[in-house]
This record gives structure tokens, C-alpha cells and sequence, in this order.
């Protein structure tokens, strides 16, 4: 899978000193997401059974043992993973996952 983008993931640790712990919890995520060729919704969900799938393509990933959310929209058909939201479980309760 291609990943848009990692800039967006490393942003949000090196732009949050308090998330500085979930470094390498989203750099295992993504390394994962770019060796794998996920072409459904259920293939995602083989390999990260704690993921939510919501419609459209949305995914949401817990990252570092639930602390952190990570909204993606994956097109299925063209293999790319789009980071749609990266924040704590608290800040991803105030958002809309469908529509961020």
C-alpha cells in the first residue's frame, strides 16, 4: 500500500511533545500498511482485528494500546492508504471519523 503521508503521521509527534510516545507505535502501523496489499475491507480486518471499519472506506486504527486514533480512507482499488485524523482517544471523540 501507498501511504499518504508519512510527513502527516511524523507531524504529530515531533509537533506534540506530550505524543512523543506514540512514535513508534505509528511507525509500526506503517510499516505494516506499506508491505501489505490490502483489497478489502475485510483484509484489513484479518490483520488488525481491533480496527473499526466504517463505510465508505474509512478504517480506524487504535495505535499504542488504544491511547492514540488513527482515521484513514483506504482506496481499495489503487492500494493507497489516505491519514485521515492522528490524535488521542479524547480528541478523536470530539471529531466526526465519517468525515475528518
Amino acid at each position: 500500500m501507498r501511504v499518504i503521508a508519512l510527513s502527516t503521521l511524523k507531524a504529530f509527534w515531533e509537533g506534540n511533545p506530550a505524543c512523543v510516545d506514540a512514535k513508534e507505535p505509528i511507525l509500526a502501523w506503517y510499516r505494516h500498511a506499506v508491505k501489505a496489499d490490502w483489497a478489502s475491507p475485510t483484509e484489513v480486518k484479518a490483520e488488525f482485528g481491533r480496527a473499526s471499519i466504517l463505510r465508505d472506506g474509512r478504517v480506524v486504527f487504535n495505535i499504542a494500546g488504544n491511547k492514540y486514533r488513527l482515521v484513514v480512507w483506504i482506496n481499495y482499488v489503487n492500494r493507497i492508504v489516505y491519514v485521515r485524523f492522528l490524535g488521542t482517544h479524547a480528541q478523536y471523540d470530539r471529531v466526526d471519523a465519517q468525515t475528518v
